[in-house]
């Protein structure tokens, strides 16, 4: 299978290209062919390189013109040389010419025509225009030890340069200052054009990373809903399956059972998956709708536990609802659904592995204090058949009450029972 391409960025204004260099656009706009053959992921050289655009060649035109400026303004200085030979002015002249022309080959060698220019340089006056222009070029495209290598020779021997051929009309130290001057300001310019450069390869790095992180937290808060949304399918329907299971167990194992027993039964049965397929429609609408756990349904609160507690009652659960809330309908809406939920699955849990036991459900708090809860069920007559996926729903509680700010704990009691406690935050 082939791995998955990175998305391409799309360089600013895409429709003048032209304005920008070959070389930022390869960095910018990298081919995908480019970055196959390259297992490593690093471009060849030879990938770096693209077809120059009409910047590249305006730039490239300025430098071959300053190279012939400087060489003729050079070979006009020649003739104020009376010890030079003819030959030697006019070899200096053809040196001259073929180093202007070999500023083209500028982008292709750069460290190699500033190095050659250096020995070039003693034989020909009027090469001294490609010589800045190929220091320039360093400077721009490659990094800082090879700037300073290639400048540190320029300026060592521009000393050594005029003490050779001195010039007749300047003096010594000051053409030399005049000389280390240039080549220091000719290498600065072209570093500052390499620095804007990568000035901008780093924006377009930091907004790839922004995309990045973007793309993660979107998909982080994509993973955070699906899994509230499991926790709520969880607490929602194995209360109402659960029912269904005991009800139907009991009309398979009682057949003996009276009419009007039987009819109790299948109206809970019936009832109970009424309940549960419109509690699940009610989390698939909300899934679909992608809104909010608490705009898209209704949510129960700390006033619905009677309710929970007589509706385990009818479904032939031992339940008593104990304890004393001050003022419960000032418990805030999270802290009421939290304890609901936790309330809800430990009776769950008691249905499921402790049948025919009787449950204590026991809540108290005041504002200030907390909201203390705990559901108790005695120690069962019979050992209880092992359940699928047991322990998963008492990860979600304690899940749940870390979120609320509580704490959940549960285990089993002296007595051989099991109990759920919690402390919530009230206040």
């Amino acid at each position: 299978m082939d791995k998955e391409r990175p998305a391409r960025i799309t360089p600013a204004f895409p429709e003048r290209r032209w304005l920008l260099p070959s070389a930022l656009i390869a960095e910018l706009d990298p081919s995908p062919d480019d970055e196959d053959h390259e297992p490593s992921g690093r471009r060849s050289p030879r990938s770096r390189r693209s077809r120059r655009t009409a910047r590249d060649w305006t730039v490239d035109f300025s430098c071959f013109l300053i190279a012939v400026v400087i060489g003729l303004l050079s070979a006009d200085a020649l003739e104020n040389e009376p010890h030079l030979p003819h030959a030697m002015e006019v070899a200096d002249q053809v040196i001259g010419a073929l180093a202007c022309a070999a500023v083209w080959l500028r982008r292709r060698w750069p460290v190699a025509l500033a190095v050659a220019m250096l020995p070039i340089g003693f034989l020909s006056v009027t090469s001294s225009g490609t010589a800045l222009v190929s220091l320039f070029t360093v400077a721009v495209h490659r990094p800082f030890r090879y700037v300073a290598w290639v400048a540190g020779a320029h300026i060592v021997l521009q000393p050594v340069f005029y003490w050779v051929r001195p010039d007749p009309e300047l003096p010594y130290l000051g053409v030399v200052f005049f000389g280390i001057l240039l080549a220091a300001a000719v290498a600065g310019w072209g570093m500052l054009a390499r620095s804007q450069r990568q000035l901008m390869l780093s924006l377009r790095d930091r907004a790839r990373r922004a995309e990045t992180e973007a793309r993660l937290r979107a998909e982080q808060a994509q993973r955070l809903a699906r899994e509230a949304i499991a926790r709520e399918m969880h607490d929602v329907l194995a209360h109402r399956l659960t029912l269904l299971s005991v009800h139907a167990g009991a009309l398979e194992f009682r057949p003996d059972a009276s009419r009007e027993d039987v009819a109790r039964a299948a109206g809970v049965v019936r009832e109970s998956a009424h309940d549960a397929l419109q509690d699940l429609r009610e989390i698939i609408g909300v899934l679909r709708a992608a809104e909010p756990d608490d705009a898209g349904r209704p949510q129960p609160t700390l006033a619905a536990l009677d309710a929970l507690v007589a509706e385990c009652r009818e479904a032939g659960m031992e339940v008593a609802l104990a304890g004393h809330v001050t003022d419960p309908a000032a418990v805030p809406a999270s802290v009421g659904r939290t304890a609901y939920r936790i309330a809800q699955e430990a009776l769950t849990n008691a249905r499921k592995h402790a049948p025919g036991t009787a449950v204590t459900v026991s809540v108290t708090g005041a504002p200030g204090d907390g909201l203390a809860m705990s559901v108790r069920n005695a120690p069962p007559e019979a050992e209880a058949p092992d359940v699928p996926g047991s322990g998963q729903g008492l990860i979600g509680l304690t899940e749940r009450a870390t979120l609320a700010g509580g704490t959940l704990d549960h285990g089993p009691t002296p007595e051989g029972g099991f109990e759920v406690r919690a402390r919530l935050p009230w206040g």
